[in-house]
């Protein structure tokens, strides 16, 4: 079903910029996406400005969408189109010439090779956050790739020899990332890298990289660009860490259930 959209997305856009080349990259290259996951596309050719409305009234001529299921995202940092396909309801994400998800889809699918886990609990997660509301940025949850990337130096500092084993106990994984990030992990002055085996870092060091640094809730340097936080935008990261917090005190009292007090002998 997927394929047809980006097939059908694909030939109309060759219709009209028959040398520009349609790339997949995101969830979906990565096979880490839900059934209710979008299909991010990046067109790439030689514009002297981005065509995102030529783009939005092709999708409606060729009935790939209606009116009211296109939005032109043009003030965003990273300038889109979203569209929900009218034969699927399947939600897409156009851009245009952004190399940089291509390459982002590349390295985690080595991180995936690497750690044979990831995949496991980073499909857990992602329902975990749908489920609350969190998984969206531009409503302040976290994206996709920044949850990938926290799993991933979950990973890389994780105080077990056994993470990289196929038959590690998947639940034990699963409970000490909800403890580390809900309880333990200094969101106010630690920033995240997954660079050369994983590090934290001072938050202020990207001070070094921009003068009108504002540190964010959410710290992770882009292992691909330095100086670019990939969590800039998550606003809502606290809400984040209160459900994973919860998450790890209600699975905790099922897998260790509380003895009852003894009250002078009443029960």
């Amino acid at each position: 079903m997927r394929l047809d959209v980006i097939r059908r997305i694909k030939n109309a856009v060759l219709s009209l910029w028959p040398k520009a080349q349609i790339r997949v990259f995101g969830s979906f290259q990565t096979s880490l996406y839900l059934p209710t996951s979008d299909i991010d596309l990046v067109v790439l050719g030689n514009w002297k400005a981005l065509p995102l409305w030529t783009l939005r009234d092709l999708l409606v001529n060729n009935n790939i969408a209606t009116p009211a299921d296109v939005k032109v995202l043009d003030k965003a940092s990273v300038p889109i189109v979203k569209m929900t396909d009218t034969k699927t309801e399947v939600k897409v994400d156009i851009s245009f010439n952004m190399k940089n998800g291509m390459e982002s889809a590349m390295f985690i699918n080595e991180k995936k090779k690497e750690y044979p886990n990831l995949a496991k609990l980073v499909m857990v997660l992602k329902q975990f956050l749908v489920l609350r509301d969190l998984n969206e940025v531009y409503t302040g949850g976290i994206s996709s790739y920044s949850l990938t990337l926290l799993i991933i130096s979950f990973f890389q500092l994780y105080p077990r020899a056994d993470v990289s084993l196929p038959n590690v106990n998947l639940g034990v994984l699963l409970l000490e990332f909800f403890e580390f990030y809900g309880r333990h992990f200094n969101y106010s002055k630690t920033a995240i890298s997954v660079k050369n085996g994983g590090f934290y870092f001072p938050k202020e060091r990207y001070k070094l990289h921009k003068l009108d640094f504002v540190p964010s809730i959410l710290c992770i340097e882009d292992p691909l660009l330095p100086g670019n936080d990939i969590g800039r935008n998550s606003y809502g990261m606290l809400s984040v860490k209160r459900a994973f917090e919860y998450a790890f005190i209600l699975l905790s009292d099922l897998v260790h259930p509380k003895k009852p007090k003894n009250l002078g002998g009443q029960r």
